[in-house]
């Protein structure tokens, strides 16, 4: 998985990569942009809409000059506004970059431009090494850009976004944001969404082993890690090992809820799935999925099933009982979704009854009941890696870029997903894939892993399609199509 560093730790880790790699900053910053434009071409931008590349004093902007470069060479119409007063304030890798350009490239000054004059605006101005509030100029810097009423799309990161988080003045709205090697924490925050658009990791090649300076514990979770993580199955596999699930949940009017976690438990692969309901939802589910099996008995036993969800739509009213039998009688991980969770939130007192290394998949709305409220998004990754390692337990922290906390402190955040996931029943459905790979004996941390990712891409893979129309049903339909696309047998 690729490691998630702060900004002082990007620029340390390029500086021993270029002392032992030989390469020079300059020949860096034209593999970056090389990158960016390979990228850019591929996204099928017409050559004849109007680029224009705004440029900063810094290596950002150096980026800059080397993308406007590029482009120029295969026939895109290119435009470098210069975000600066001085031409002496340039780096001397922005200003060796400058020098390479062809004179076919106009140049103008920001405040003696009119911003939409162009298709698409290229942010170079300020990178991952801004530090400080904004000065006065930078601000209207970064306003001037942001009349801009095409498509953006920032290089390394919007400018005026700090790349460790914190409170800033202004900073560039992009549509997209192209970052290198490392995906920048900023990046992957909730209330960043607005700034930093589409977040795009291109690979450079930077890699420095055993460095002291560059200690992490927190990760970037993508398509190509997931394939070490699965369980092989062979041709005389069969159902039992495959697992048996139980799933726990359902009540008068959501039953909906626990019928969405076991459809999905079963397209994630799960050999057996039964459901324990309330008696008025077996008929439902009955009907509803052939395949799952049905109990509504007071005391089920539980020494048959090789995992366990409980939560969907299950409710809170007189389900105390029952929950505190399942945690005393059950001891291997177990999966806590939705009312499972207000259920300890209500009584944190069972919090030490879970099993350890158990699974706990809060929305933000559950995880403030469970913990209190947060601050912002900084102040909530850092309560759940509090409680996960406090409690032995695995926190996933559902919305875009999920986040994992594991018991050892670990944070992992999740790469794949879309915005039209942003319906109801769609955590339902990861409650049920999780609990399937528990079942099919993955370890906690794997089961997570693969149930978090492969529900983003399942989600991507039905939003293509149906966009704002998604529902979760889509989602389940689309996962036997992710390990097809992953290359997983």
């Amino acid at each position: 998985m690729q490691k998630i560093y702060s900004g002082n730790q990007v620029k340390h880790l390029d500086q021993v990569f270029m002392d032992k790699s030989g390469m020079t900053s300059l020949e860096l910053m034209e593999k970056a942009a090389i990158e960016f434009v390979t990228w850019f071409s591929g996204e099928n931008f017409e050559k004849d809409l109007r680029i224009l590349i705004a440029v900063g004093t810094g290596n950002n902007g150096g980026d800059g000059f080397a993308i406007a470069r590029l482009l120029s060479e295969i026939n895109y119409s290119i435009t470098v506004v210069e975000m600066y007063d001085s031409h002496e304030s340039l780096s001397l890798e922005g200003s060796q970059n400058k020098e390479l350009l062809p004179l076919r490239i106009p140049f103008f000054c920001w405040d003696q431009f009119d911003v939409n004059s162009a298709d698409i605006l290229i942010d170079c101005y300020l990178g991952v090494g801004l530090k400080g509030p904004l000065r006065e100029e930078a601000v209207a810097k970064i306003t001037w850009i942001n009349q801009f009423q095409g498509k953006v799309i920032s290089v390394d990161l919007p400018s005026g976004l700090p790349s460790e988080g914190g409170e800033f003045v202004a900073a560039v709205h992009a549509d997209v944001t192209v970052t290198f090697q490392f995906p920048k924490l900023s990046l992957l925050v909730p209330e960043n969404a607005m700034f930093s658009g589409a977040l795009v990791v291109l690979p450079i090649g930077i890699t420095v082993k055993n460095s002291k300076q560059l200690l992490t514990n927190r990760y970037y979770l993508q398509a190509q890690d997931l394939k070490p993580l699965h369980q092989i199955f062979n041709r005389f596999s069969f159902k039992g090992d495959f697992g048996k699930v139980l799933l726990i949940g359902g009540s008068y009017g959501k039953m909906g809820a626990i019928q969405l976690s076991c459809k999905s438990a079963l397209r994630t692969g799960a050999g057996l799935v039964t459901c324990f309901v309330d008696e008025i939802g077996m008929p439902i589910l009955q009907t509803a999925i052939p395949e799952v099996m049905c109990i509504a008995i007071a005391k089920v036993d539980l020494s048959g099933f090789d995992s366990i969800g409980i939560g969907p739509g299950w409710g809170i009213t007189n389900r105390k009982s029952l929950f505190i039998h399942i945690l005393e009688n059950y001891r291997k991980p177990i999966v806590i979704d939705a009312d499972g969770i207000n259920l300890l939130a209500e009584n944190p007192e069972l919090i030490r009854l879970i099993p350890k290394n158990s699974i706990l998949t809060p929305h933000i709305g559950e995880f403030q009941r469970l913990v209190g409220p947060s601050k912002d998004y900084f102040d909530r990754i850092e309560k759940a890696k509090s409680f996960a390692v406090e409690n032995e337990l695995l926190i996933v922290l559902k919305g875009a870029n999920s986040m994992i906390a594991l018991p050892d402190g670990c944070q992992i955040f999740n790469s794949s997903g879309t915005q039209y996931m942003g319906t109801a029943g769609s955590g339902d459905v990861l409650t049920g894939m999780i609990t399937a790979y528990l079942a099919m004996g993955y370890t906690p941390e794997n089961a997570a892993l693969c149930g978090v990712f492969h529900h983003g891409l399942a989600g991507e893979i039905a939003g293509k399609s149906k966009r704002r129309g998604l529902i979760a049903s889509d989602i389940i339909e689309a996962i036997p199509i992710t390990y097809l696309e992953l290359g997983i047998s």
